[in-house]
């Protein structure tokens, strides 16, 4: 009997170790991410910023820099929870600056796609890589009952 007893706690402490594993490379896959991008509109230019964090974890932010002060629009972290790479914004005035998770759909060295169906919007994010010192971000989903998408194409700066 307590050699089943201890033989059953191994089996659930094991489950619970490879539960918690981080997967290292496809955190790897999203490295080509780290540095300052910037987006150019009408208006100014929009900035997104991501750096390696503690562990297998990439954190980025996107701000906008208005007569020399920066204006923080939202913070994220792009880091792996239960064996899934997840995107976790959380945007100042929306949800409260509640994060939002973004589950992992498509990741590779080239293309990194991430999805919350019951988000209002947007439901789908994404990133492509052009070349080594260009990407287009795109957000798309339902916005009151129809199909939208905002492409956002950025350039590498540092």
């Amino acid at each position: 009997m307590t050699k089943k007893i201890f033989f059953s706690m191994v089996a659930v402490l094991l489950t619970l170790c490879t539960c918690t594993v981080k997967n290292p490379s496809n955190i790897k896959k999203t490295e080509w991410l780290i540095g300052t991008w910037e987006h150019k509109t009408s208006k100014g230019s929009i900035y997104e910023t991501w750096r390696k964090a503690a562990g297998n974890e990439l954190v980025g932010k996107s701000y906008v820099i208005k007569n020399k002060d920066t204006i923080l629009f939202e913070n994220i972290r792009l880091v792996h929870e239960q064996g899934e790479l997840v995107y976790i914004p959380a945007v100042k005035d929306q949800n409260e600056g509640t994060p939002i998770r973004f589950e992992g759909k498509k990741i590779s060295e080239t293309h990194l796609v991430f999805e919350n169906k019951t988000h209002d919007f947007p439901q789908v994010i994404s990133y492509k890589k052009i070349s080594e010192d260009s990407l287009k971000a795109e957000i798309s989903g339902l916005r009151n009952g129809k199909e939208e998408q905002r492409y956002f194409p950025m350039r590498r700066i540092r």
